[in-house]
């Protein structure tokens, strides 16, 4: 045999053993739990073939505390690039299988090379979270190799996509790196997040808590907000950040890919008109507004088990991607609370960035009252929504089914908040308050004197109804646009965007705004 091919052989058996990552026992016990390996996940997530590795023979350079004898070829994490329905992404998985997938300085420069290169190339990056956190062993190393990774992470937001998945373990400092990235991809069962563990919680607290209900997906998705997706397989989950990429373009500078459209643009939907009940307390579903409207019917739900009371997420119009906003007159009958205001205004930012339009359905009778919503900041959360929309330079159509009432009426897009396009159907109240509170205050101390008071407060708020809660004072001052027939809905709303694909919006020059935080 030749020296070359003795190379040659040597290349093949060391790029062999960086692909065990930790070695066969290790990978049985990652198998043992019910979770795959980095580069199984990396091969569910990308087009077959596609992976391009980088750094396979990156080694750690600490000898502290015995490291010295705990060399793996690549470190702890896989590195890369690859496509995804033919586009171009980079790619980091942390390889649990070597040492816990702890982060070491030399682990920080591998993702941190692809972070550079995902800005340099202007594409999404993802990443697969399954570490024990830092590697204590390391130190301050270690530390400064996640400052590095969160430093990447702020450049980088609002100029490329950043997801990131959550595949088991990811506590401590190693949260923030997720939390600074457009979205959280959680999976059920074995991945959890926290600052502090329970162990840490019980010392300094008293809290006896398990890591599934201190941090787990079903915690996140639906308390915290934290986690705006979750699966429950490894399948499920690579398929998840797939079609999400399907809705975003690769930076800021493109626009989201158009899919041919199968829908007709001109389909109506008479159960539409028939949906609003004549009795203004009685709740509907807004998923049947959107599914209704939507390309085929398919919307990808953002966030779907927080803060219900408002939906967010993506569909398409015309084979065009859009964020949908809308109010669920079926859950609280609509109403905005801090965590409905913060999970919108975070979307709608989302979208900015990333020059998708925004479509607003709007029923919303008011924000949620209380103490408990007063010192929970509504007020500032509600200013988020509130700057998001009026921040908001992309395309931006409102329709508005039924109630917009007061201060709620201002934050989900209105005319005022540069919104391009304004529609309502024929069931729309747009009014500082519904018709029995403005009748209370207007008349309450007339009805007093009246010989039947119930009745004639009640002739006041037909009276009322009459002149203000209909869209057509609305329109007569120009803040509605047009009054549309329900069923035609998608119609006009894929003409709407239609108008606006070439819309041109500058905002004052500024190093950046101060959003309520």
């Amino acid at each position: 045999m030749s020296e070359q091919m003795k190379k040659i052989k040597q290349l093949v058996e060391l790029r062999q053993k960086a692909r065990m990552g930790g070695g066969e026992i290790a990978i049985d016990k990652q198998h043992a739990k019910g979770k795959a390996t980095a580069r199984e996940r990396i091969d569910m997530l990308l087009d077959k073939g596609s992976f391009e590795e980088l750094d396979m023979f990156k080694l750690h350079r600490c000898s502290d505390f015995g490291m010295e004898k705990k060399k793996f070829l690549g470190d702890g994490v896989v590195a890369g690039s690859g496509t995804i329905n033919g586009r171009l992404v980079y790619v980091f998985a942390q390889d649990f299988t070597v040492n816990g997938g702890s982060l070491s300085i030399t682990m920080a420069e591998k993702i941190c090379k692809v972070m550079d290169l995902a800005m340099k190339q202007g594409c999404p990056c993802i990443g697969l979270n399954d570490s024990g956190g830092a590697r204590i062993q390391e130190g301050i190393n270690a530390l400064a190799g996640f400052g590095e990774i969160f430093q990447r992470n702020i450049e980088a937001s609002g100029v490329i996509p950043q997801i990131s998945g959550i595949c088991g373990p990811c506590a401590g400092g190693a949260v923030y790196s997720p939390a600074l990235t457009d979205f959280v991809v959680m999976l059920e069962g074995v991945s959890y997040m926290f600052l502090t563990g329970p162990k840490v919680v019980k010392t300094v607290t008293g809290e006896d808590v398990s890591q599934e209900d201190l941090g787990g997906a079903r915690v996140h998705s639906s308390v915290s907000g934290v986690a705006h997706f979750t699966a429950k397989t490894e399948e499920e989950f690579a398929a998840l950040i797939r079609k999400l990429l399907e809705y975003v373009p690769q930076n800021n500078m493109e626009k989201a890919p158009v899919k041919e459209c199968t829908d007709p643009i001109d389909r109506k939907e008479d159960s539409l008109n028939e949906l609003i009940p004549d009795n203004p307390n009685m709740a509907y579903d807004m998923y049947k507004v959107i599914s209704a409207i939507v390309d085929n019917g398919e919307f990808l739900e953002v966030h779907s088990q927080f803060a219900r009371n408002i939906i967010v997420g993506f569909a398409r119009f015309n084979g065009q991607s859009v964020g949908v906003v809308a109010n669920q007159p079926s859950v609280y009958a609509g109403v905005l609370d801090s965590n409905a205001s913060r999970k919108a205004a975070r979307f709608v930012r989302f979208c900015d960035c990333f020059n998708i339009p925004i479509v607003s359905l709007v029923d919303v009778p008011g924000f949620l009252p209380g103490t408990g919503q007063e010192y929970n900041a509504v007020i500032d959360h509600g200013a988020k929504l509130l700057y998001a929309y009026g921040e908001a330079t992309v395309p931006k159509v409102t329709v508005t089914l039924r109630k917009s009432y007061g201060g709620s009426h201002i934050v989900m897009g209105c005319k005022q908040l540069k919104a391009d396009l304004n529609y309502a159907w024929p069931s729309a109240e747009i009014a500082v308050m519904g018709a029995s509170g403005a009748v209370a205050i207007l008349n309450g101390k007339e009805a007093k004197t009246q010989e039947d008071p119930k009745a004639f407060l009640a002739e006041k708020e037909k009276e009322y109804n009459t002149l203000f809660t209909n869209p057509y004072k609305a329109a007569e001052y120009g803040y509605v646009d047009d009054i549309i027939e329900p069923r035609n809905t998608r119609f006009r709303v894929i003409r709407a965007l239609a108008q606006l694909k070439n819309k041109r919006e500058t905002r004052p020059v500024k190093k950046h705004g101060n959003i309520p935080l």
